[in-house]
């Protein structure tokens, strides 16, 4: 038999000590041993055969079966509208540089005239729209 600490003072240990450790985090971050995007590209086709074994054995509705909703819900509550404002704010410029395409189009689409509300000739400004979305995506600009 093999002598360990109680799961209790493993846990409370990793919960005091691993936050003090962000500035590796970052420093890992800052100066990785391999570039981020090479190393995931170079990985895709571990990628591709992980993902394919664990949908052959259903793991992702197994892993959310496990979870529940209230592991879910709770640490949700716990970290994330925090975590969800300053991600928000922190990826205002991606937002602006990937969206950027399809404002262009959208804002080039020519509408036809509004009717009144509820008229049937309003979806046809909805399809305008649509239109030109889906000619961006096939012209590979989405």
């Amino acid at each position: 038999m093999v002598s360990i600490k109680p799961l209790g003072d493993v846990a409370r240990k990793w919960a005091e000590v691993t936050p003090g450790r962000a500035a590796f985090y970052e420093a890992g971050i800052r100066a990785p041993r391999t570039p981020w995007a090479a190393a995931a590209a170079a990985a895709e086709a571990n990628q591709i055969a992980g993902s394919s074994a664990a949908a052959a054995r259903k793991a992702y509705s197994a892993g959310v079966r496990k979870a529940g909703d209230e592991k879910w819900s709770r640490k949700s509550l716990a970290v994330g509208p925090g975590r969800f404002a300053e991600g928000a704010r922190a990826a205002q410029p991606d937002y602006e540089s990937g969206f950027g395409r399809f404002h262009s189009a959208i804002a080039s689409a020519s509408l036809p005239p509004r009717g009144p509300k509820g008229d049937a000739r309003n979806y046809a400004r909805v399809q305008a729209i649509g239109d030109a979305l889906h000619k961006l995506k096939l012209t590979g600009g989405a």
